[in-house]
C-alpha cells in the first residue's frame, strides 16, 4: 500500500501522536498544522511531511458531510 503526502484539509497524525488538520503548505517545504480539536491558534509546523500519517483526507471528509460516501 502506498502512502500519500498530506495535503491542505487532511486530518493527520504526527510523530508524537497528535492529530491535526493541515492548514497550509508553505513553499512545498513546511506543513502548518492546527489541533483537530481545541483552539485554532495553537498551531505548529513540520518540515518533515513524510512523518505525517493521513488519517482522513479532505476529500473523504467532505464526501461524508455531503452524504456522498
Amino acid at each position: 500500500m502506498s502512502t500519500r503526502r498530506a495535503e491542505v484539509g487532511d486530518i493527520v497524525e504526527d510523530a508524537e501522536g497528535r492529530q491535526a488538520i493541515v492548514t497550509d503548505i508553505r513553499q512545498n517545504a513546511t506543513w502548518v498544522l492546527r489541533p483537530r480539536q481545541g483552539p485554532a491558534t495553537a498551531q505548529w509546523d513540520t518540515a518533515e511531511p513524510d512523518s505525517l500519517r493521513v488519517v482522513k483526507s479532505r476529500a473523504s471528509r467532505l464526501g461524508e458531510e455531503n452524504g456522498l460516501w
